[in-house]
């Protein structure tokens, strides 16, 4: 605190209340956010936060694009380490690990109806995705390396993500009866049963 009762150390106002939105969308879901609840939390009156956000849709928007930012930087970390199939592979460990570890952001981002939500193809060719881009590179490379035949690659990427999406969703609404491991194996045998697929 400084002598007028300030904490410095506190982060600035819009910050909080995109990290009060991001925690109750984690813990809640997106019905249970509200910009007088956050406003509640933050300590503040309903109408500061339209200061900062001109309604509840573009604090959404703004959480949903700094998670999907974060979660790209995040898989990316290890893209360069080994062969485009073992990095695919383990794209396949983030994308699990992100889904049963935070199911409601999760469900929030890849599952919900948003009107800003990109949409295939035409933002996705545009490469306006972080977290698919990352797929269609490493598809790419391996078709680069004769490891996978020559295809359309964002469709072969989208085809990859509406089968993980699939099996996640499942999962999580209680239609698969594995444990977490039996469950990853599943995604894992059907990702390289994929790969045969699209194998050259």
């Amino acid at each position: 605190m400084n002598v007028y009762g300030v904490d410095k150390t506190a982060p600035p106002t819009r910050d909080r209340i995109v990290a009060i939105a991001r925690e109750m969308l984690t813990a809640d879901g997106a019905e249970a956010v509200s910009m007088r609840r956050i406003a509640q939390a933050a300590g503040l009156t309903p109408m500061a936060i339209y200061r900062h956000f001109d309604n509840r849709e573009a604090l959404l928007r703004h959480v949903a694009d700094t998670c999907f930012a974060e979660i790209a930087e995040r898989w990316s970390a290890n893209v360069h380490q080994g062969t485009p199939v073992e990095r695919l592979r383990g794209g396949v460990d983030d994308y699990l690990d992100f889904a049963l570890r935070e199911p409601k952001l999760y469900a929030f981002l890849f599952g919900e109806r948003r009107e800003d939500a990109r949409m295939f193809p035409e933002d996705f060719r545009a490469r306006r995705s972080p977290t698919l881009n990352l797929m269609a590179e490493q598809l790419a490379a391996g078709m680069d390396d004769g490891v996978f035949r020559r295809d359309d690659v964002w469709e072969v990427a989208i085809t990859v993500a509406a089968l993980l999406h699939g099996f996640v969703q499942l999962y999580l609404g209680g239609r698969i009866g594995m444990d977490e491991n039996g469950f990853r194996q599943l995604c894992h045998s059907a990702l390289e049963r994929m790969f045969d697929g699209i194998s050259a």
